[in-house]
């Protein structure tokens, strides 16, 4: 109470035990009411606060840490004219309803909402046989991207999209290619424009394939 007493004058000795009573009496109300709620202390706040947060985005009020309905990945792709007969016709569940996809999402295209980065891969070696995007048009998602040369993988990095292909040569096995290309992309007047490409050779001898010694 030395807050309220530096505010305002100190009251009689009467009053003074008056307000005494009127404060411990407020004190165990507040104990009686959160034992009757749980009593699981701070952890009971989470569950109050998120009720909030769900009440100001229905009156209109943004959210700090607003969330938005997942894409259908895997309708997204079948639905894709440009997307390959083939890549169509491998995409299957590897086991119940478990596809070989990956989906990123992140703001690629400078748009309101973010774009969806679709990676489908083989079920048996995770092998990338297609790389797409897809931007938010309406109501609807709109293919902006699309690479189809398998071994092929694409990432978001800070804005950039990302596409990593192997590179094999003759003789290579699929666990061990020659190479890869690295190409990084980014959004310029509607379109998906090259900014850089890396090619990295890769040793036969260092995590690859040992040669086999030839006899003279």
């Amino acid at each position: 109470m030395r807050g309220v007493g530096t505010s305002v004058p100190r009251p009689g000795g009467a009053l003074k035990a008056v307000i005494t009573a009127v404060a411990v009496l407020a004190a165990l109300g507040l104990l009686v009411s959160a034992c009757g709620t749980g009593g699981t202390g701070a952890r009971d706040e989470g569950p109050a606060a998120d009720s909030v947060s769900a009440g100001a985005a229905e009156a209109g009020v943004p959210s700090a840490s607003p969330t938005r309905e997942r894409a259908d990945a895997i309708r997204l792709v079948r639905a894709d004219p440009g997307v390959s007969a083939a890549v169509k016709r491998d995409l299957k569940p590897c086991f119940g309803d478990e596809y070989p996809v990956d989906v990123s999402y992140g703001n690629l295209t400078g748009g309101t909402a973010d774009d969806v980065l679709v990676n489908v891969m083989t079920c048996g070696d995770a092998v990338g046989v297609g790389s797409y995007v897809y931007r938010e048009d309406g109501d609807a998602y709109k293919n902006v991207f699309r690479a189809e040369e398998p071994p092929v993988y694409a990432e978001i990095d800070r804005g950039d999209l990302v596409v990593t292909q192997q590179v094999y040569g003759k003789g290579d096995s699929l666990e061990y290619p020659s190479g890869e290309q690295v190409i990084t992309y980014r959004w310029t007047a509607n379109r998906f424009a090259e900014r850089a490409r890396t090619t990295n050779d890769y040793s036969k001898v260092v995590g690859g394939e040992t040669p086999v010694p030839t006899e003279n």
